[in-house]
């Protein structure tokens, strides 16, 4: 398949597939905390949430991460980038989950998709320079590959979404209908934060809600969790 035209496809379908064993099972990124308000208990409180997590976290971190690694004019602009994305994550838990899901994802693509990039990355991860956010690791992992950026910020948000949705679907629970129903309408949002994403700046990075962080670091001191972060 090297050289063929459907390698970008096949390449990105491998690496945002929920079942990628990247540890995404295993994190909430926040929702626990309102099902311990008992604010999350249906198909229309978690779609409230997932909508809001889309058009915050994902979309002023995560996307817009991903379409700085394309705009990066070498790797040393890559290793700026992923201490900045780490720095603003305020969270502990967001912060080490997006890191370990990162290392994860970088060290699948270091053995099937190797790149320059890639490896620089890794030996930087290995020497304790970069910490490899999942965004920015996913990111250079798609350039590489010549997925077009629309379609890497997409595909990554979309994972993101259908691994959250995933995890509610046993957790609040929902039903597994539901969470297709859920899945179905959070298409549209992901559109729309992949056309907003496109407009923002480095500026923007990391400009999401309090409130979400907020919950998120309460998460790290809940008595009874499911979920790491």
């Amino acid at each position: 398949m090297v050289g063929s035209p459907l390698a970008p496809l096949l390449g990105m379908m491998q690496l945002t597939d929920s079942a990628l064993p990247t540890g995404a099972f295993s994190h909430s990124l926040g929702f626990e905390t309102y099902m311990h308000r008992e604010e999350l208990e249906d198909e229309a409180s978690f779609s409230a949430w997932i909508r809001m997590f889309i058009e915050q976290q994902l979309t002023f971190t995560d996307a817009l991460a991903i379409r700085l690694v394309y705009a990066a004019a070498s790797f040393e602009d890559v290793a700026a980038l992923d201490e900045l994305v780490t720095a603003q994550a305020l969270p502990q838990q967001i912060r080490e989950g997006g890191i370990t899901m990162g290392k994860r994802l970088l060290s699948l693509a270091t053995a099937s998709y190797p790149s320059a990039w890639v490896e620089a990355y890794a030996a930087g991860v290995a020497e304790g320079r970069l910490s490899s956010h999942q965004a920015v690791v996913w990111g250079v992992i798609a350039r590489n590959l010549e997925v077009p950026v629309e379609e890497a910020v997409a595909s990554h948000l979309y994972a993101t979404v259908i691994s959250l949705t995933q995890n509610a679907v046993r957790a609040i629970p929902l039903g597994q209908n539901t969470g297709q129903r859920v899945i179905r309408a959070a298409q549209d949002w992901v559109g729309r934060a992949v056309e907003e994403s496109a407009t923002l700046t480095e500026e923007d990075l990391g400009a999401i809600a309090p409130g979400l962080e907020i919950a998120q670091m309460q998460h790290e001191r809940q008595r009874a969790r499911l979920f790491m972060s």
